[in-house]
């Protein structure tokens, strides 16, 4: 099959996803923070959606209110203005509707491995036999068999972010958010766990939300990219990346990829340098 035929297939396949009520829609989200006498929006109006089984990711300048917007899909924070919605319901302030993965494992040092990507399951209760056997096939998927019962400190650091990930693929809310989560690696321990991002998610196909400053990582791995500008964040792009599934790594090699990444980086320094420019804040 021809790239653009592939191109093609998932272009249909997009569009009957697309009858199905987004996985999240956030519409007119705005917030900023008070302290004593002076005011930092760090939001502006932003509006993104993620379908059933997308892959979407949010590129900007460091400051720009990323993480902010991921507090308020999981409604640890209120907006000023806005709405959430997953699966067609307003959950705007409402926890409990995300699988959340972030920066750093976060693993329990207590916890064994097992117990550790159990744990979303337990507090809901759903943790027996069934459960354990699946997470033992999963832990086997993501190269992490034989490390059942072993603590996260015996782990390196990129099993420590399989084990974290398999967490949040194993909790039973269908949108994960994803916030940085290999920005800690080094290198080559980067480039292998894009790669294994890749295999598992075409297996699971889970609506993602993925934060990361990686140009190349966020066009390897998304549908679309949300490119925020210097704060307060507006949405300055949408692309849609139009490579076809599953993706091959010498696809970065291709001149329409590499032209997507130099317009994308071109932006974002165009927007780092605003947000130098600016100043510090007063």
């Amino acid at each position: 099959m021809s790239i653009t035929e592939e191109i093609r297939t998932d272009a249909r396949s997009a569009a009957a996803e697309s009858e199905l009520p987004p996985a999240l829609e956030a519409s007119g989200i705005s917030k900023s923070f008070r302290a004593k006498r002076s005011s930092l929006q760090v939001l502006d109006n932003i509006t993104l959606t993620v379908q059933k089984g997308e892959f979407v990711s949010i590129v900007g300048p460091s400051g720009s209110g990323k993480s902010t917007l991921f507090h308020i899909i999981g409604g640890l924070v209120k907006p000023d203005a806005g709405t959430i919605r997953m699966n067609g319901t307003d959950v705007t302030g409402q926890q409990g509707h995300i699988s959340y993965m972030p920066q750093q494992p976060a693993l329990f040092p207590w916890r064994t491995v097992e117990d550790n990507v159990l744990l979303s399951q337990e507090v809901q209760g759903n943790v027996d036999q069934k459960a354990r056997e699946n997470a033992c096939y999963w832990l086997d998927k993501v190269g992490l068999g034989g490390f059942e019962k072993a603590h996260p400190h015996t782990l390196s650091g990129g099993m420590q972010q399989r084990a974290a990930f398999l967490r949040a693929l194993l909790s039973p809310q269908e949108l994960m958010c994803l916030d940085e989560p290999f920005s800690a690696l080094d290198a080559l321990t980067r480039s292998d766990m894009q790669r294994w991002l890749l295999d598992i998610w075409e297996e699971s196909r889970r609506s993602v939300l993925f934060i990361t400053h990686n140009i190349e990582e966020a066009l390897l791995l998304s549908n679309r990219i949300y490119v925020f500008s210097g704060r307060p964040a507006t949405v300055l792009q949408v692309v849609d990346v139009p490579f076809p599934r599953p993706r091959r790594e010498e696809i970065i090699e291709h001149p329409d990829f590499i032209k997507l990444r130099r317009e994308l980086s071109g932006w974002m320094r165009e927007e780092q340098q605003k947000m130098q420019d600016s100043g510090p804040l007063k």
